[in-house]
């Protein structure tokens, strides 16, 4: 390929690009007799739906993660996690400084791109910035969870730590405690706070944005000056845990299916189950004993996910605090969209508004084809490809029943849902800027 058709290839199509390699790498290296602890080669359609998982930090599986793959296995699957969660283009940058190679123009832009930044200056810091940070977190939480792990399973929780702790950052969602039971996550550990508090620390922040992040250590505590998508972002997380959690521990956990639960382990369970859905893939109660209504909340906010440019999934809370703020204006019949004293662009609204779109019609028809080919319950098919195009890895138990077809169409759904919705409309368009000239205007009666 020549120079000149290299550069035509745009930011969104190398970030594309980027994570459909590491996705085929990493199915390859799953294939090996080396990977499962049978020493038996792994069916490519299941290492493919293992790596996809993995790579764009979704959780669902067809296998245990514990009881299928061996060490080299579980490493691999580690590593697919933590350069999809942060990012493809993020790890090779950091690379690139790490070495002291220059980073030109070019690769700052796509570096840009793939964090969601607002602006390339100073990018390089921030990318040095996200791998130091996101190093301590994930250090600080798997020491918080050693504590726990190692006095029961010896060096080995060690592992278990590590494993876990850089799964629940990068909101993967990926286990390894079916030691005991396949399938179970974190069941055995519905009212261990030192379980449960690192792990929706870690989910929450690896979630917020790596931007938001970096407003916040410049302002610290001042939320005044933070900047509009911070107070978005922290506005719209906050709401988005707390009324959950309430709905949670006032109904659903009062009914007489978890009459066995006490005081603490509804309130921790509440918690937990109010911040995986966005989108981490971890449960500590079984889902399959949920009301109908709280699986409805839950396919709600696995669809929402986390913030942009975060380790999470989803169309993002900043796409439905600007819708909401549109629905605010209209009622006040303001001229702009306004929040905290900020007035929000047009096409703002315009690109929240086609992300959820693409959201929802995806998660529709993938839902009803998996109805179609595989004859299941239509509740259970909207929360597993929520689960998928949200990235989140939560299922109604349904994953390892599906057939190809069905896995195909997860794939297709988790890829989406990682790459991003505005990335794969930039990359099909390959940038093309629209004519100049505009139509005639017409209005029309809506509503």
């Amino acid at each position: 390929m020549s120079l000149v058709k290299r550069n035509r290839i745009s930011p969104a199509q190398i970030i594309m690009i980027g994570f459909l390699l590491l996705i085929l790498t990493g199915a390859l290296l799953l294939m090996l007799p080396i990977s499962s602890k049978s020493g038996e080669i792994t069916a490519f359609p299941d290492a493919l739906f293992t790596a996809t998982s993995a790579t764009c930090v979704t959780g669902l599986i067809v296998f245990d993660t514990y009881q299928h793959w061996s060490l080299f296995g579980q490493a691999v699957i580690l590593i697919l996690i933590q350069i999809g969660g942060m990012g493809v283009v993020t790890m090779a940058v950091a690379i690139f400084i790490t070495t002291g190679k220059k980073i030109g123009l070019r690769q700052r832009f796509v570096m840009q791109e793939s964090i969601s930044a607002p602006k390339m200056g100073g990018i390089i810091r921030l990318t040095g910035f996200i791998v130091k940070a996101t190093l301590c977190f994930e250090g600080a939480g798997a020491i918080v969870m050693a504590i726990r792990f190692c006095p029961e399973m010896g060096l080995e929780g060690i592992w278990y730590a590590i494993f876990h702790s850089i799964s629940a950052f990068c909101n993967a969602g990926f286990d390894l405690m079916g030691q005991n039971e396949a399938f179970s996550s974190l069941t055995g550990f519905s009212a261990d706070p030192l379980i449960n508090l690192p792990i929706m620390l870690l989910i929450t922040i690896g979630g917020i944005g790596f931007f938001v992040w970096s407003d916040i250590r410049q302002n610290k505590l001042r939320f005044h000056n933070y900047r509009l998508q911070t107070k978005l972002v922290l506005a719209t997380s906050l709401l988005l845990i707390a009324l959950p959690a309430l709905y949670l521990f006032f109904f659903e956990f009062s009914r007489p299916e978890w009459a066995g639960m006490g005081l603490g382990e509804r309130i921790w369970a509440s918690l937990f189950q109010a911040v995986t859905p966005r989108t981490a893939g971890f449960n500590t109660v079984d889902l399959t004993k949920l009301h109908s209504i709280s699986i409805l909340i839950m396919i709600c906010m696995m669809l929402i996910g986390g913030s942009p440019g975060s380790t999470a999934g989803g169309f993002k809370t900043t796409s439905l605090a600007v819708v909401f703020l549109c629905l605010r204006s209209v009622f006040k019949k303001q001229e702009g969209i306004e929040g905290f004293h900020r007035r929000v662009p047009a096409e703002t609204l315009r690109n929240a508004v086609t992300i959820l779109t693409l959201y929802i019609v995806l998660f529709l028809t993938g839902s009803i084809l998996i109805c179609l080919f595989d004859n299941v319950a239509l509740t259970d098919s909207l929360f597993e490809c929520a689960s998928a195009i949200g990235t989140v890895g939560l299922t109604l138990g349904i994953t390892t029943t599906l057939s190809l077809p069905s896995h195909l169409i997860l794939i297709l759904l988790m890829y989406f849902g990682r790459v991003g919705g505005l990335t794969m409309l930039y990359a099909v368009s390959n940038g093309h800027n629209p004519a100049p000239s505009q139509m005639p205007q017409e209005k029309i009666s809506v509503g």
